[in-house]
């Protein structure tokens, strides 16, 4: 398996020569440069710490320049792990770019989701609405607490109440690479992925394919070509 750091910048959508419309989601993969490789001898369990995204030298403290200068690269605005077995071939100072994944490759992406803040039960947890009659006293509260049964002394742990919503941690299966850039750093992702426009993702190699899910892309339209002539 192998698993690279991206920033979701939004969606679009791109076709094929052959018509066929695809609705992307563009992933910014700038370099990822391995700043330390953790082991099983002393850390305890394998995989890369990677730095993304250049930041000004002042700007960062004085363990973070320790981490770099010894990975000899400027500082990075953020720091990850990643994991896999084919993680396991680069040594620190290297880099991790976008063509790591072709097109036609099957991920899976996970991302933080939209924060909703504090919501209802009704927003949070669909519930139904009450009666919307001037007669009626109930229209979006949480309803009755009782249980059936013997304990129904108390609110059993597990109710579904109005609380923080959103912000989870969360992952999307089974997505097809549509195209990569290595140029311009960006991949295009078929459908949607988890996390408002400038979140943070990691991208992995799928772990749940399913048998017979296509996977065959036709090739896209080159805009810059087709413009030209």
């Amino acid at each position: 398996m192998k698993s690279i750091f991206g920033r979701k910048m939004g969606m679009t959508q791109v076709f094929g020569t052959d018509g066929t419309c695809y609705p992307v989601t563009v992933v910014e993969v700038l370099p990822n440069v391995v700043t330390q490789v953790k082991t099983v001898e002393k850390d305890g369990y394998e995989a890369v710490q990677i730095g993304y995204e250049e930041k000004k030298a002042n700007r960062a403290i004085k363990a973070e320049k320790g981490i770099f200068e010894k990975a000899k690269t400027t500082p990075k605005y953020e720091l990850a792990e990643l994991k896999g077995d084919e993680m396991k071939k680069y040594a620190v100072g290297d880099l991790i770019t976008v063509d790591l994944f072709q097109v036609g490759d099957m991920i899976d992406v996970t991302g933080t989701t939209k924060g909703k803040g504090y919501s209802g039960p009704i927003k949070r947890w669909h519930y139904k609405i009450g009666p919307k009659a001037h007669g009626s006293g109930y229209h979006r509260q949480i309803g009755s607490l009782a249980t059936n049964g013997r304990t129904n002394n108390r609110v059993h742990p597990g109710k579904k109440m109005a609380g923080h919503h959103g912000n989870y941690q969360r992952t999307i299966l089974n997505l097809i690479v549509v195209g990569v850039d290595k140029e311009k750093n960006a991949m295009l992702v078929k459908g949607a992925i988890p996390g408002p426009t400038k979140s943070l993702v990691t991208i992995r190699s799928a772990i749940k394919v399913q048998h017979g899910q296509p996977q065959k892309i036709k090739p896209l339209v080159n805009y810059a070509a087709a413009q030209s002539k």
